[in-house]
């Protein structure tokens, strides 16, 4: 499977990129860094700097069709620099209407409220995310691993690294079922 791992150019956390990654590394995957621009992301250990990574593809030059499957990592400010972005919101959107499987973890589903596809979804996060997740009409429920299929798509969700081995296992599984 080719699936693409969408960050911001700065404010991944880290290890809510890398854990997943190589997950889909060992699991005999294509993982794609896509980004807003070229170059390099800067992650985060919360709010300290960590290790640069080079972008593979960006939003407005690829498309969610060349794809199985798309990975949302957190970190506070990464998911709120993508959803200010209209090309990375198109992009995430357009997994949604392609019926492609997404997983998003941490606060990462702020991308998802931006990009309207949480109405009738039930989802987990970061607990501070829960409020937006509501008013966007999805339902909000506090467990390591959420996965709905109530839409045009399965979604995967977690709230945080600890939920990270959960999280991993869960999206291996539902994309190979999705992309067979």
């Amino acid at each position: 499977m080719r699936i693409a791992f969408l960050t911001a150019p700065e404010g991944v956390e880290q290890v809510e990129l890398t854990d997943p990654w190589q997950a889909a590394v060992e699991a005999g995957h294509d993982p794609v860094l896509v980004s807003t621009k070229p170059g390099e992301v800067q992650a985060f250990h919360h709010l300290d700097k960590a290790d640069t990574f080079t972008v593979d593809e960006m939003v407005g030059e690829t498309s969610a069709d060349s794809f199985d499957g798309l990975v949302l990592p957190g970190g506070v400010a990464n998911p709120d620099f993508l959803r200010m972005n209209p090309k990375a919101v198109a992009f995430v959107r357009d997994f949604f209407e392609q019926g492609r499987p997404v997983a998003a973890i941490c606060h990462a589903p702020w991308t998802l409220v931006e990009a309207d596809v949480v109405q009738g979804r039930v989802l987990t996060s970061w607990p501070s995310v829960r409020t937006d997740i509501r008013n966007a009409g999805g339902t909000w429920v506090d467990e390591q691993v959420k996965i709905c299929d109530h839409g045009p798509n399965k979604l995967v969700t977690s709230r945080k690294p600890d939920d990270l081995k959960a999280f991993c296992a869960a999206f291996l599984e539902v994309f190979a079922k999705e992309t067979a």
